[in-house]
Formats: structure tokens, C-alpha cells, sequence
């Protein structure tokens, strides 16, 4: 296949063609993230990195068999942009998908986004795409919490068994002490997916820490300070580490190695579940296979 990639992050999607065992001849990432940039050429050196997605003419692409992506979902404003007049900030980005499917004119098509939004907005990009979304939870394949909506002509059926993992399947044995919080815990209550909170002056929601015999919520891209996600281990809390994110998205071991782990956390909060990717992936009729 020839495939498209906006928005591409860090390649999630490549990673996911890999695992539905869909052959790739090309694969075309517009990215402007320096370090998702370099974690991408890191693990695939084979694809040809294009920049910024606003300036690209995609119909040097035109055939190509698969457009792929997921704008930025942190400003989403899509009913307010929807005549694609006055354009700004992150809601321009979903026209840039739209562009790309009206030039390219691919056999096949995948955009993902938050399942959060509000119905009107669920209505335009239905509208605009031409194809009502599917719904996913990243849970159903992984320890990680993870609505998300999936507009795809991808004939998917829904038909997978759920995925019973939870925090505890992906943690690591032996964690550096850099990880752990010297914070007190209060409300502790191994009943709950929040069994503890942590005592200090930051936002609620990074106070909480989570049970490990249940599942993780969504991971986001938001990293700077106390804001990784937190595990209670053995009476202490402590962040999650660049690799339990790795494996809560699907990812392999290491794949974002390279970059501090700030830029690790965010990355990878950016990116995609793979296993449900290439769950969707391999309803791909009539492809090679490696």
C-alpha cells in the first residue's frame, strides 16, 4: 500500500500496518513535532517526512491507497469552522484531513478523534467525510481508558473480544526511586480505579492515583510536572514510566527512546492505540501481507 500519514506524530500508524501484516511500498507523514520527528526516523528511517500540512500540495499523492489521520483535538471547533471560512489555531487542521481525501482520492480513508465532542460537531465532520463514526475504547484492546470516535470507509466489523488487562499487566518489576513522589496519600480505598489522592497543591486531577488492579485513564499529552499518570505501588504513588505509557498505548518496549522523557510522555499522550488501529486495519480488503 501507499499511505498517507497527517498529523502523523510519531508513527503509530506505520507501527500498526506492521502488526495487521499490511505491506507498505510508501508511507508519506506530514509532522512539524521535532521530537516526534525524530522518534518516528528513529524507527522507520524508510519514510519520507514532508513537514507541515498546511503548506502541502497533496495531489502529488493522488492513488495513493490510504490517507490516515487525527488533528489536534485539544481546540477542537469544528461547527464554528465548518463553512472553512476564518479558519485559525488547531480547528483549521481537520479541513487540512478533508483537503487531503478530496485530492489524494484514496481507496481508503481513516480519521480519528476524541469521543467527547458534541453531537453538532460529530454531525460536520460526519458531514464533511461523508461516513457516520464507528466508537472504540482503547480498553476493549489494552489497560488504557480511551474513547475515541473512528471515521473510516474501512468495512470494520465489530467483533473483537475485550481486552481484560489492567495497570498491574503492563507494570514494570523494578522502577527507579526517580519515579516515585515523596508526597503523603489520603483517601486510600483499593475498592476504587482512584484509590488514593495526593497531597500537595496542584490541580485535583493530577492528584489522583490509580488502582493497579484496574484500568488506566486516557493518557494525554499534558506531562510538565506531577501530570504523568500515577500508580499506587506498594503504599507509595509514583508517575508511570516512559515504557508502562509505551505499553498502555500499544507500543513496543522502547520505541520512543531517544528523547527525554518529557518529550517521551507527550509523544506518546499524541499518539494512537496501535492493537486498535490495526484491529481496524486489517479489514482492509485485497492487500499484501509481509
Amino acid at each position: 500500500m501507499k499511505v498517507l500519514s497527517l498529523f502523523d506524530g510519531i508513527s503509530c500508524g506505520m507501527v500498526a500496518l506492521e502488526r495487521a501484516g499490511i505491506a507498505v511500498e510508501r508511507y508519506v507523514a506530514y509532522e512539524i513535532e521535532p521530537n516526534a520527528i525524530k522518534i518516528s526516523k528513529k524507527n522507520y528511517p524508510q519514510i519520507e517526512q514532508c513537514g507541515d500540512v498546511t503548506t502541502a500540495a497533496f495531489t502529488q499523492h493522488m492513488g495513493f491507497d490510504l490517507v490516515i489521520g487525527g488533528s489536534p483535538c485539544q481546540s477542537l471547533s469544528i461547527v464554528q469552522s465548518k463553512t472553512r471560512q476564518h479558519l485559525d489555531g488547531k480547528s483549521k487542521l481537520f479541513f487540512e484531513f478533508v483537503r487531503a481525501k478530496e485530492e489524494v482520492k484514496p481507496k481508503y480513508f481513516l480519521f480519528e478523534n476524541v469521543a467527547s465532542m458534541n453531537d453538532e460537531s460529530k454531525a460536520v465532520i460526519s458531514e464533511c467525510l461523508g461516513c457516520k463514526p464507528i466508537f472504540i475504547d482503547s480498553g476493549d484492546f489494552s489497560a488504557q481508558e480511551r474513547p475515541r470516535l473512528y471515521w473510516t470507509n474501512i468495512p470494520v466489523l465489530l467483533n473483537y473480544s475485550k481486552s481484560k488487562a489492567v495497570l498491574k499487566d503492563i507494570l514494570q518489576p523494578c522502577v527507579d526511586e526517580k519515579y516515585y513522589y515523596s508526597y503523603p496519600l489520603e483517601n486510600i480505598n483499593l475498592s476504587k480505579q482512584v484509590c488514593a489522592t495526593m497531597m500537595h497543591n496542584n490541580h485535583e486531577m493530577h492528584k489522583r492515583v490509580f488502582n493497579p488492579d484496574f484500568k488506566c485513564h486516557t493518557l494525554t499529552a499534558v506531562c510538565g510536572g506531577n501530570q504523568q499518570k500515577k500508580v499506587y505501588d506498594n503504599g507509595r504513588a509514583r508517575k508511570l514510566t516512559p515504557i508502562e505509557y509505551e505499553r498502555l498505548q500499544t507500543l513496543p518496549d522502547n520505541y520512543t527512546q531517544g528523547v527525554s522523557d518529557g518529550a517521551r510522555y507527550k509523544a506518546i499522550g499524541n499518539g494512537w492505540t496501535v492493537d486498535v488501529i490495526a484491529y481496524i486495519f486489517s479489514y482492509i480488503p485485497n492487500v499484501s501481507v509481509c
